[in-house]
């Protein structure tokens, strides 16, 4: 299974980055976090601080399956405006997941939604329908061949899940939210 990457900017919403990680590891989905400044420690929207695996320059992002992006204000508008990231994400070949701001923000600029459903937090929806994606932000999470969305925090297991089901499928996502008690 090909390594998977989540983007931590500052600014970044601490349950979808960190609920996200745990519940990908937990189905033995191998993500690091990656920060996009050049220190690994990451500060998040609510002041939590994290210390990512590794920063975007020690990162070889060549093979990889998944890239996620966690929202979070200012995370989303951080990670729309570095640049090396918006040129990975067009040319990568694998899957991209995005939550909260960030599928408006960072996937709708990068035209990585262009002519697919996806939703967004509620509000947010212009970036992503000027970047031709079809909104649609009364869904949790929104899964296509290639892109997921969710919608906001409140999302974030129904978001993960379905990377893992993406990736290991249905039953592993079944198994991974039970051991949780989480009832999807």
């Amino acid at each position: 299974m090909a390594k998977s990457f989540l983007f931590l900017a500052d600014g970044f919403e601490e349950i979808e980055a960190l609920g996200s990680v745990d519940i990908l590891r937990r189905a033995g989905i191998d993500v690091a976090t990656v920060s996009i400044t050049t220190e690994r420690t990451v500060r998040g929207a609510h002041g939590v601080e994290v210390r990512a695996d590794l920063t975007f320059k020690e990162a070889d992002f060549g093979g990889s399956d998944w890239l996620i992006l966690p929202g979070g204000m200012p995370g989303a508008v951080n990670l729309h405006e570095f640049a090396p990231l918006n040129d990975l994400l067009r040319v990568h070949h694998g899957r991209i997941a995005a939550i909260c701001a960030s599928p408006s923000l960072v996937l709708g600029p990068a035209g990585v939604v262009r002519g697919l459903p996806a939703t967004c937090y509620p509000g947010m929806e212009r970036d992503m329908v000027d970047g031709g994606a079809v909104a649609e932000t009364e869904r949790a999470v929104v899964v296509t061949e290639r892109v997921i969305t969710g919608r906001g925090p409140g999302a974030t297991y129904a978001f993960a899940l379905a990377i893992v089901a993406a990736t290991a499928g249905e039953e592993r996502a079944r198994e991974v939210a039970s051991a949780m008690l989480y009832e999807r």
